[in-house]
């Protein structure tokens, strides 16, 4: 099956997670991280530990018991991660039914979607998928990039979130907006972001940019390393 390439809004959306053990743990956590509205969590075992932090949440709420169909009412999204293959089926098919975005974990054959290997730095994400045919394919893949994408990416993408609001508030036209963009992924912004030369970065960033931002150049720079 070829998957559609998606990335999904999670802010004030309700999310499901069933079964907390270590594979439950992580993708908690990558709920969270992702800014997930609210996350409910069912575990038949008395939560670990190590969860502590997690459940002092205001919006993540811990069930000690059995799942439940009512446990789906007004979920957004639903992972379940249990090793019982009649409760898994049961989530898959109840949430096939109610429309409700599922995975199960590695069980393509249960999931309206799957959940891709990426790769991340600061707000970049690279993900990859081999439809669900080798996760081992996807790990290898994403330690492979993990060597070809540095934490510069992550500063050079903040550097272009830092620029954009400023320059789009010009007002120039559409093309030239798009022109300077391009000029400034393809100089040497990023290589001196790599090597941690803010004066090389700062002479780039007064040789693309308009001369009326040359003013913001410092604010710009300022905290990325």
């Amino acid at each position: 099956m070829r998957y559609y390439p998606i990335f999904v809004n999670l802010e004030n959306r309700a999310c499901l997670v069933v079964g907390a053990g270590e594979v439950g743990k992580r993708k908690i956590q990558s709920l969270i991280d992702s800014g997930a509205g609210h996350v409910t969590i069912i575990e038949t075992r008395e939560a670990d530990p190590e969860m502590q932090s997690i459940l002092d949440l205001k919006h993540v709420d811990f069930h000690c018991r059995e799942f439940r169909d009512s446990d789906l009412d007004g979920k957004f999204l639903v992972i379940a991660c249990t090793s019982s293959e009649d409760v898994n089926w049961r989530i898959s098919n109840l949430c096939a039914e109610r429309g409700i975005l599922c995975n199960i974990v590695d069980q393509p054959e249960k999931c309206s979607f799957i959940v891709p290997a990426t790769v991340k730095r600061g707000d970049l994400t690279v993900a990859i998928s081999t439809a669900g045919r080798s996760p081992a394919l996807a790990k290898r893949i994403r330690k492979d990039l993990q060597h070809s994408f540095g934490d510069e990416y992550a500063i050079l993408l903040t550097t272009m979130g830092r620029i954009r609001p400023l320059l789009l508030g010009m007002g120039m036209p559409t093309r030239d907006n798009t022109a300077v963009f391009r000029s400034l992924v393809s100089s040497g912004l990023l290589e001196a972001f790599r090597t941690r030369d803010m004066n090389a970065a700062g002479d780039i960033l007064k040789e693309t940019l308009p001369e009326p931002l040359h003013a913001n150049i410092p604010e710009l720079l300022d905290g990325l390393v």
